[in-house]
C-alpha cells in the first residue's frame, strides 16, 4: 500500500488495452478506427497526456468484445505531483505568460 494518507492519492483509471494490442491490430489508427474515436486521443491515453474517458472505456470494449472490462481497465492510486513539479509547473506558465505579455503587440510591429 502507498504511504501517506489515501486522500492524498488520487484514484486514476488505467488500461491494459495497449497490451493487447499486439497481434490484434497493425496500428494505433486501426485500433481507433475500431474504437471510433481518434487516433490523436488513442495516443494521448497510451502516452499518459489525457485520462481515460468514457468514450475511450466504450471504444475499448467494441475493439475488444471478447475481454470484460476488469481485463480492459483496471483503478490505480497516484501520487499528487511533489511541490517541486507544481513549482516547476508553475514558473513554466509564468514563463509562458511573461513572454505572451511582453512580445510586441501587431501594431507594434517593425514592418
Amino acid at each position: 500500500m502507498p504511504s501517506g494518507n489515501f486522500q492524498e492519492h488520487a484514484l486514476q483509471i488505467k488500461t491494459r488495452v495497449f497490451e493487447l494490442v499486439e497481434g490484434k491490430y497493425a496500428s494505433l489508427s486501426e485500433l481507433a478506427h475500431k474504437m471510433g474515436i481518434s487516433v490523436s486521443q488513442v495516443y494521448r491515453v497510451k502516452t499518459g497526456k489525457r485520462n481515460i474517458n468514457e468514450k475511450f472505456i466504450a471504444g475499448a470494449v467494441k475493439a475488444f468484445p471478447q475481454h470484460s472490462l476488469d481485463q480492459l481497465f483496471f483503478l490505480s492510486l497516484e501520487s499528487p505531483p511533489d511541490n517541486n513539479e507544481k513549482q516547476g509547473a508553475a514558473m513554466r506558465h509564468q514563463h509562458m505568460a511573461e513572454q505572451y505579455t511582453n512580445s510586441p503587440s501587431p501594431t507594434q510591429s517593425s514592418w
